[in-house]
């Protein structure tokens, strides 16, 4: 039995119901961690989890080749076939892209000009990436949780960066303030599903000015002395409190809030120049690949990043309105800012020597239909799609797989696996460059049924892309 038939019979008796998102219940747990899970009270509101009995595969050797991961989503779904997986589609394709072929890859260089020329030795294109959905909001849940949102267990799954917290909050060490999940530009990030609220991704935006609330408007010698006296009237309830373990949370908040306070490392890290940010492109996405690179030099505790980056969904004027390929969100302005931003970052973090301990993976939530553009222009929903991996021991400078002529479906898969490389895939790839056995079974899950990391790792339905490192 070939393993794409294996996976196929697996996959029969393990089926992905795909239910509107619209469908689910309006208001899960998921939803209520989300909207409370960065602040005091999701803390307190929060039930008690007992303690985690975990169980996992003894024989799974991860890779353990990374130490931190900044996860780029590229929300709205690029098109694959006009960027990391492209065709020149005859009559269609615009001259501008200019495609060119560097050491076996090619990329256009008319909107990806910086990568081309700086970052094709670190990159890793896996161009056999199927998605599982073609709803924008179930699908990029799906690529943020690495599971169906629809499925049993989505209504609590927590984001793999909540998982990557919650693995790796013993490892942090005193005097280290950042938060250990940082989501930029991530607004609608997923949250941390049934984990504890101090695993959910802390949200900013990122500005010159640094992060917002830091400081207090009485200045910092007053706000010194009313939390010194808050402190002294009541410890007694807040330390060992008797009044359970949500006050004791709450304690934790504070204290992280404060040790963010009035720190020159925090302003270091998350404000920048005008200058800096002019040479990461000047847009909002560059800005949070500047200060992604600058949390991660700072080695303060931070060792997971999301950078949400939207607008992809182009389902007219792919390639500007009348032929105006500098105005709108087309395949080229899009494309430029993700270049200048994302090759800078890659730059910098090879330069500072971050890179080698840092896994970068860049996806989208679905592909874009192939050949002819439609009669609006534009190009619609497509379950093929790309995947782009750098640093963290990954070896660059070449592609992974291939599709067909006009990038309609994988032709070699182009790992062990024999299969199209799905979101659950790509989720255990990150576990096992963390040293995070992707086979754990966690049993505090509000049912008792035991959460998987990985769906069906037990029966080896998904597994790390190990070529990656081959």
């Amino acid at each position: 039995m070939s393993e794409r038939e294996r996976f196929e019979k697996l996959l029969a008796k393990y089926p992905h119901p795909h239910r509107n998102f619209f469908q689910r219940p309006h208001f899960t747990r998921r939803n209520f961690f989300n909207v409370v899970g960065a602040g005091v009270a999701g803390s307190y509101l929060a039930g008690q989890v007992k303690a985690a009995e975990t169980a996992w595969n003894p024989d799974v050797k991860t890779l353990n080749t990374a130490k931190n991961v900044i996860f780029v989503l590229l929300a709205g779904a690029p098109s694959h076939v006009d960027t990391f997986d492209f065709k020149n589609f005859s009559g269609t394709t615009p001259k501008e892209m200019a495609p060119e072929t560097i050491n076996g890859i090619t990329l256009p260089t008319g909107i990806f000009p910086n990568l081309a020329q700086n970052n094709i030795p670190d990159l890793a294109i896996v161009r056999s990436v199927r998605s599982w959905a073609l709803v924008h909001q179930l699908a990029q849940t799906w690529s943020q949780i690495g599971r169906n949102p629809a499925a049993a267990l989505g209504n609590i799954a927590p984001n793999i960066g909540s998982v990557v917290a919650i693995e790796k909050d013993g490892e942090r060490t005193k005097g280290q303030v950042f938060p250990t999940f940082l989501a930029l530009n991530s607004n609608g990030a997923a949250g941390p599903g049934y984990f504890e609220s101090k695993f959910a991704p802390f949200k900013s935006t990122p500005a010159a000015s640094g992060l917002a609330n830091t400081t207090n408007t009485v200045g910092q010698t007053r706000a010194n002395d009313m939390y010194a006296t808050l402190r002294a009237d009541d410890d007694a309830l807040r330390i060992n409190s008797p009044l359970g373990k949500n006050v004791e949370d709450m304690d934790d908040f504070y204290n992280s809030a404060r040790g963010l306070m009035y720190n020159p490392t925090v302003n270091k890290a998350f404000g920048f120049t005008a200058a800096d940010s002019a040479r990461y492109g000047g847009t909002g996405f560059g800005n949070a690949c500047l200060v992604a690179r600058q949390t991660m030099a700072a080695g303060q505790g931070t060792r997971f990043i999301q950078i949400t980056f939207g607008s992809w969904d182009m389902h007219q004027n792919i390639y500007g309105a009348n032929g105006n390929i500098a105005a709108g969100n087309n395949i080229f302005t899009m494309g430029k800012q993700l270049d200048n931003g994302l090759s800078a970052m890659l730059s910098d973090m090879k330069a500072d020597g971050t890179l080698a301990d840092t896994l970068v993976v860049v996806v989208g939530e679905f592909g874009r239909t192939v050949g002819p553009i439609t009669a609006q222009g534009g190009r619609d929903h497509f379950l093929q799609q790309f995947a782009l991996f750098a640093g963290g021991g990954v070896k660059g400078g070449r592609a992974l797989g291939s599709t067909k002529a006009d990038g309609s479906a994988t032709l070699d898969p182009g790992w062990s696996r024999q299969r199209d490389v799905r979101p659950e895939d790509i989720e255990a790839t990150i576990y096992s460059a963390l040293g995070i056995n992707w086979t754990t079974i966690r049993y505090d899950d509000p049912f008792g049924r035991g959460f998987e990391y990985v769906p069906n790792s037990k029966d080896d339905l998904y597994g790390p892309i190990n070529e990656l490192w081959a």
